[in-house]
């Protein structure tokens, strides 16, 4: 049998060893000692050979574009609204596509290959983002999945036009219904935003994915209400809640009803701990809140919890760096998810639950899946998350568009090794 490329020795998630075996863009085959002929034969053995990495929560209308006009001074989610509501009248659709595009093309160099992305939808300005991101979609449809969300992020009755720009949008064939109840005027808007936005996506077969609850009151629950909708409308499994910080500051009797009635509805939550842990608690002393939601606890009553980037350089956060490993290695220290199982689990929450969460459909590496994966230079996902490993090869339907040389590292020492293994 000839293959256009074949993995040798590989360490698949679960520990086992196989080779890899891909012909048109698919996974032909996932066996012990394949043989057969091949364009390309590669030993990854000793590697971790691992879905790709995938990102269920970002703002890719705003990436790098941090400093422009200014920078966010106070650190906080406030202010990093009213700086994007100073950036979205001066920025064109042209600068946003290449931002997007080079954001695009860093994020595959780091194995991450599907992404969703948040685009506002709150006036005509934002509409630039709309037309640019479409625009990025088709453009990067080779080699990374984008999915888009429809977000009116000055909220869908506090922004005069965000109601019609949120459908003008899902007509010109935005994927995804978003919204941000708790930045409405009232709870009683916020309420109803969340109630409109699920019939839309009902009315036209859409998922959902809500910014809900990003704050640190405890009486913001709109959570609630957009579990009593996906009841409702009988949107199970295609609704997840992003963020979900007031959690973080809830009594935990309010809790013990919520989680129940999350995991009956099937509806996701999407962490982000980079940025959650940065903007929340910004008004705390001490003791100081990190507002990351209760994702150990949501993960024992059987909820699909995801972790995401939100924010590389804009006007909500300074840093990022495209990489998911750096997601999974923060949110395990503030879940504080520390025992191997744990660790593991981070690990699958930015590669296949993140995945199940966007409905990725052939995403996996089983045979017949969409041959997209990454080796890293690690032994399993434990050492993976550690050390946030080199990534030594990406595939992308069944082409290999980045290849790295492991690099061990130097020193200068006296009388030590001049190389040694960078996983002492």
């Amino acid at each position: 049998m000839s293959f256009d490329l074949l993995l040798k020795g590989g360490t698949l998630p679960d520990g086992k060893t196989a080779d890899i075996a891909i012909t048109g863009g698919k996974i032909a085959a996932v066996e012990d000692d394949i043989t057969g002929e091949a364009r390309e034969t590669i030993d990854v053995s000793g590697h971790l050979v691992s879905p790709p990495f995938v990102d269920p929560h970002f703002h890719m209308d705003a990436t790098l574009s941090y400093g422009t006009p200014r920078i966010n001074a106070s650190g906080t989610l406030l202010e990093g609204i009213a700086l994007w509501n100073e950036l979205k009248p001066v920025q064109t659709i042209e600068e946003i596509e290449k931002r997007a595009v080079d954001y695009c093309d860093w994020a595959a160099s780091m194995g991450l290959l599907a992404i969703r992305t948040h685009v506002d939808t709150s006036d005509e300005n934002g509409m630039k983002g709309v037309e640019a991101l479409l625009s990025v979609r088709d453009k990067v449809k080779d080699y990374l999945d984008l999915q888009l969300v429809a977000f009116p992020q000055d909220g869908l009755y506090r922004a005069p036009a965000a109601r019609d720009c949120t459908i003008r949008a899902l007509d010109m064939g935005v994927d995804v219904v978003g919204g941000i109840p708790h930045f409405e005027r009232t709870m009683e808007d916020g309420r109803r935003s969340v109630t409109e936005l699920c019939e839309i996506a009902a009315e036209r077969g859409l998922m959902v994915d809500m910014h809900c609850d990003e704050s640190d009151d405890p009486l913001s629950r709109h959570i609630e209400q957009l579990v009593h909708e996906t009841q409702r409308l009988g949107l199970h499994g295609r609704v997840a809640g992003s963020h979900l910080t007031s959690m973080h500051s809830m009594d935990n009797y309010y809790v013990s009803k919520l989680l129940p009635l999350m995991a009956e509805a099937e509806v996701a939550a999407i962490a982000n701990p980079l940025i959650n842990i940065t903007l929340q608690g910004r008004h705390d002393t001490y003791p100081k809140r990190r507002g990351m939601t209760r994702v150990p606890e949501m993960l024992r009553y059987g909820i699909r919890v995801g972790f995401g980037q939100d924010c590389v350089l804009d006007p909500w956060y300074s840093l990022g760096t495209a990489d998911m490993l750096d997601v999974a290695f923060m949110g395990l220290h503030v879940a504080q998810m520390t025992s191997p199982a744990d660790m593991t689990q981070c690990f699958h929450m930015v590669t296949r639950e993140n995945a199940a969460i966007m409905g990725l459909e052939g995403y996996g590496l089983a045979k017949g899946s969409v041959a997209s994966l990454v080796v890293l230079d690690a032994n399993g996902p434990v050492e993976a998350v550690r050390l946030r490993a080199q990534r030594l090869l990406v595939v992308s339907r069944g082409k290999v568009i980045a290849r790295r040389e492991k690099s061990p590292m130097t020193l200068s020492i006296p009388g030590r090794p001049a190389s040694v293994d960078r996983r002492f």
